[in-house]
């Protein structure tokens, strides 16, 4: 889960714009893609109670826990702004701004933390048990070790490194 060099960039340029209008930013998403390139950037509403208590205290409605159209809107007006002055894509591209969803991508190690014990999918890099695809159940986090557990059928559990993970999302079960 380790990110590009170019994503790595578009992130910390982008970070405090998104920060600026009351939400995190979940991740992004580059990709080229010849004449017009897409950036998406996934934001979310903080989790911490004393980050909601600070936004009320500012005024700011968090009554809605959910990203909203107007997050978005804010969002990509903040970061288009940015975007413009740096100018750290070349040639033309696509601004795209989102809510994770409930099939929400990870970024980072951390994020799948909050997901233990839901189903999650992953595309590796190499393949583990003669695998690159995956739909299991997270079982653990290992944030010191930067290591996952994931229990596929007949309740074999594999361990996976963070650096071997090309893809990982959410599986919404309804």
């Amino acid at each position: 889960m380790k990110l590009s060099n170019k994503n790595q960039e578009l992130q910390d340029l982008i970070t405090p714009a998104v920060a600026a209008c009351n939400v995190e930013l979940w991740g992004i998403e580059f990709l080229p893609q010849g004449k017009c390139s897409m950036l998406r950037i996934y934001i979310d509403r903080p989790d911490q109670v004393d980050q909601v208590e600070a936004l009320e205290d500012e005024g700011v409605d968090v009554k809605a826990r959910g990203i909203g159209v107007q997050d978005c809107v804010s969002v990509t007006k903040q970061v288009g702004a940015i975007l413009d002055v740096h100018d750290p894509i070349a040639g033309e591209y696509s601004l795209e701004v989102s809510s994770p969803g409930w099939d929400r991508p990870f970024f980072q190690l951390t994020q799948m933390s909050a997901y233990i014990g839901q189903n999650v999918a992953l595309r590796l890099i190499a393949a583990v048990e003669n695998r690159r695809k995956f739909q299991a159940k997270l079982v653990a986090v290992d944030l010191e070790n930067e290591t996952i557990q994931v229990e596929v059928e007949k309740q074999q559990v594999i361990e996976i490194d963070s650096q071997n993970i090309d893809k990982a999302n959410l599986v919404y079960q309804d």
